[in-house]
């Protein structure tokens, strides 16, 4: 089958054909074996011509393993023939207690393909693919093999799915019919949809970068007052009298600015009157009582102008706003995180508005309310109802109130985002990766509970935006990097990966690659990938669907998969024209 050795590469050998110019089979892509007393080379026929096959060398057999790479390259004098049963064994993966199938391999009779757990859910993974190439059905499958897998039960396996349109409910809702101990999850966004909770996110879990994603910040100086609207809708939330005794403050101290400002009278007023309309309380209002000797006014009247264009009132109007003003109070900090709503940081933030050093610069005031016109567009808009969570609860519970279902823990945990707009779907999926992140971080023992990400459309949401530059860090290039050695990882999967973040994409140590044509995403991933070879990246445009080009850490040498339908099936199947169009 194979003639003399002609020429030999570091990367390469070229092996003449047969003087008689038989092939006995189609060796195109088959693996094949240089053999002499000493090693045993592996090699790919990667093209033929009518009179030179090229193999491209993958690695070496040794004692029963499989090292990829070649440091000894094979001689001239070398045995060459196809792979035998027992090698492709060795390549195709061992079906043990640590492994999975996940296909079959198309060019070895249908023989199962089989990766190592660890290998493939310990680091991170992308899966690419053109709409309809089978990237759905094959994360559903991979699931589905996962929590059947007669070697291992994930009891304590952590899957978080954000999905984009709503896919995989119904392959994976019947995942306790696997085992009873196994369950199945489901948030969703439509209010309608019965057979899951809605989704709801507390807003005190939220920090200043968490806000700011919310709020849509762009500016640093934004960073700030949202930093003191966060102190203040604490302080304000206690219920407690350091509450009352803090807004009066504030209240007194923003009125005493006004007052000692160069405006004319009346434009003090109307200054001060806009802020009693923003900000009272029941003790600094219009209306309140000031009490002088023998005589008491109504706060507003204290604000009467004389025919001089004064306050004829100004010493006992004075006397009244500086007996709120306490400075100690100017160094208190909240010493718990408080239950609160939209509607109270819309509060906080009017306060935060009337701050000493906002009133008095116009470029720090526009942008403070920037983020008030946002947050109330949030309050009264649809999505607000996916942050009412109804009672106070801790980061720790909220996490483990996302995996128990009656009781019982649930190992898929599917977020359907479906029923929301794109930057408030991004913004959602950011803020739990980011709690599954830290939370992860703070475990005593590191990674002891590993969490795995399964983001969906991931190019509309792990994308290369601005937030390194306004907060300091993306929260997906955060875990691409870091989150490995902390037991959170995160899987990719997405039609377009030309639109993610390249951090994130050169840190995913696996890779499955669907059938994939479009020439920008094709040059991407060579470029993104520089350690694999473009024969890899050429092979998977002519994939059918539900094939892969599965490469990386878990597996031997790059390997084409193909996968079975999943059972049941996720709903991404295209439309029936042919049935919808028929009169019924």
């Amino acid at each position: 089958m194979f003639g003399k050795i002609l020429y030999i590469s570091d990367t390469e050998a070229h092996v003449a054909i047969p003087s008689d110019g038989a092939i006995s089979t189609n060796l195109m892509n088959m693996h094949v074996i240089f053999e002499d007393d000493k090693k045993k080379i592996l090699g790919e026929v990667e093209d033929i011509s009518d009179q030179i096959i090229k193999i491209r060398f993958l690695g070496e057999f040794s004692n029963g393993h499989f090292a990829s790479g070649v440091i000894r390259k094979p001689s001239f004098n070398s045995n060459i023939r196809l792979i035998n049963d027992e090698e492709i064994g060795i390549l195709l993966g061992q079906n043990d207690a640590s492994s999975f199938v996940i296909g079959e391999s198309p060019l070895y009779d249908g023989k199962t393909v089989y990766v190592d757990i660890n290998d493939l859910f310990s680091s991170h993974m992308a899966i690419f693919g053109n709409s309809g190439s089978g990237k759905s059905c094959g994360v559903a499958r991979i699931l589905q093999n996962i929590f059947a897998n007669p070697n291992l039960l994930p009891f304590r396996s952590n899957f978080f799915i954000f999905d984009a349109y709503g896919e995989y409910h119904n392959a994976l809702q019947t995942v306790n019919q696997i085992n009873p101990n196994l369950h199945f999850k489901f948030y969703t966004t439509n209010i309608n949809q019965t057979d899951g909770e809605v989704l709801s996110i507390p807003l005190w879990l939220m920090d200043v970068d968490d806000m700011a994603l919310l709020l849509r910040a762009d500016k640093h100086s934004q960073l700030t007052i949202i930093e003191r609207m966060l102190k203040l809708v604490n302080i304000f939330a206690s219920k407690s009298d350091i509450a009352i005794r803090y807004q009066n403050h504030l209240i007194a101290k923003a009125i005493m600015t006004i007052l000692y400002t160069n405006q004319t009278s009346s434009s003090k007023r109307n200054d001060v009157f806009r802020i009693i309309a923003t900000c009272s309380t029941n003790e600094f209002n219009l209306e309140a009582p000031v009490q002088g000797i023998g005589y008491t006014r109504k706060f507003r009247e204290c604000f009467t102008i004389d025919t001089q264009g004064n306050f004829p009132e100004s010493n006992l109007m004075t006397e009244y706003i500086t007996s709120f003003i306490d400075e100690s109070l100017d160094t208190y900090e909240p010493t718990e995180v408080e239950y609160y709503t939209l509607e109270d940081l819309e509060r906080a933030l009017e306060f935060t508005l009337i701050s000493e050093g906002l009133l008095n610069n116009e470029e720090t005031y526009a942008d403070a309310i920037t983020l008030k016109v946002r947050l109330h567009s949030l309050t009264i808009s649809e999505n607000s109802r996916y942050l009412r969570y109804p009672n106070y609860i801790t980061m720790e519970d909220y996490i483990a109130s996302l995996v128990a279902l009656n009781g019982r823990k649930a190992q898929i945990i599917n977020f359907n985002l479906e029923d929301v707009d794109d930057w408030f779907a991004k913004v959602v999926v950011k803020l739990y990766s980011k709690m599954l992140f830290n939370f992860s971080k703070s475990l005593k023992q590191r990674a002891s509970i590993p969490f795995h990400i399964f983001v969906e459309e991931a190019h509309r949401y792990v994308q290369n935006d601005g937030d390194v530059e306004l907060i300091g860090y993306n929260i997906f290039e955060r875990i691409a990097k870091e989150g490995r050695k902390y037991g959170i990882i995160i899987n990719l999967i997405s039609q377009r990966p030309v639109e993610i973040s390249e951090t994130v994409i050169s840190q995913c140590a696996n890779f499955l690659i669907f059938k994939l044509n479009h020439p920008r995403d094709v040059e991407y991933i060579k470029k993104m990938l520089p350690n694999i070879s473009a024969e890899i990246v050429e092979k998977q445009k002519t994939l059918q669907p539900g094939t892969c080009m599965a490469f990386g850490k878990a597996f031997k040498v790059p390997t084409i998969v193909r996968m079975q339908m999943p059972n049941p099936e996720p709903s991404s199947s295209s439309c029936d024209v042919v049935a919808s169009w028929k009169v019924s």
